[in-house]
C-alpha cells in the first residue's frame, strides 16, 4: 500500500511517498514542487502517522541537528547503473560536496560517463535524504537539482557549504 504525507520545511512544502512492508514503513519518494515533482496518485492513502519518524529526521536535519539519515528506503527502481550512483550518493558526508566526474570514478565508470551520472542523479526519487543537492560542477557551480537550484544552494547553505 503507497502512503503518503505533506510537510513543510524551510525549502518549501515537501511529499513524502512510501510503501508499508511487514507492517514498516520504506521510503520512496521525497519531492519538492518542481520540474520533476511526483504528484498523488489516486489509490494512495494519506497516513501522517506513518511517517512521523522521516518528519522527525527531517526537521532535526533543517535545525542543523542531524547530519545524517536513518530510514529505510523502498526498492525505489532505477537501472543497475542509477543504484549505482545513488549508493554513491549516499556515501557523500553532510556538509561536503563532489563533482559529477567524481561520482562515475567512484562507481568505475569512464570520465565520458558523466552526462549519464548526472541523468542518473537527476533521478533520485529520494531528495534531501539520498544528498543529490551535494553533486556540484567541475568548477564549482550549482548546476542541476530537481527542486531547482535555488533550493540546492538554501540546502547546502544549512549544511553550511554555500
Amino acid at each position: 500500500m503507497t502512503v503518503y504525507t505533506t510537510m513543510a520545511g524551510p525549502v518549501g512544502e515537501l511529499l513524502l511517498v512510501g510503501e508499508i512492508q511487514d507492517g514498516a514503513l520504506a521510503l520512496t519518494a521525497v519531492s519538492m514542487g518542481g520540474a520533476k515533482s511526483v504528484l498523488v496518485e489516486p489509490d494512495w492513502v494519506a497516513d501522517p502517522e506513518a511517517f512521523t519518524d522521516v518528519v522527525a529526521q527531517l526537521t532535526a536535519y533543517f535545525a542543523g541537528e542531524r547530519t545524517e539519515f536513518d530510514l529505510r528506503f523502498g526498492d525505489g527502481g532505477g537501472t543497475e547503473f542509477q543504484r549505482r550512483v545513488w549508493r554513491a550518493l549516499e556515501e557523500i558526508p553532510y556538509g561536503s560536496t563532489i563533482t559529477y566526474g567524481e561520482i562515475a570514478r567512484r562507481i568505475g565508470a569512464p570520465r565520458a560517463a558523466v552526462r549519464a551520472v548526472g541523468s542518473a542523479i537527476g533521478a533520485n526519487p529520494l531528495l534531501i535524504v539520498r544528498p543529490c543537492h551535494r553533486v556540484i560542477g567541475a568548477d564549482g557551480s550549482l548546476t542541476g537539482y530537481a527542486g531547482g537550484v535555488e533550493r540546492k544552494q538554501r540546502l547546502l547553505e544549512l549544511e553550511r557549504v554555500a
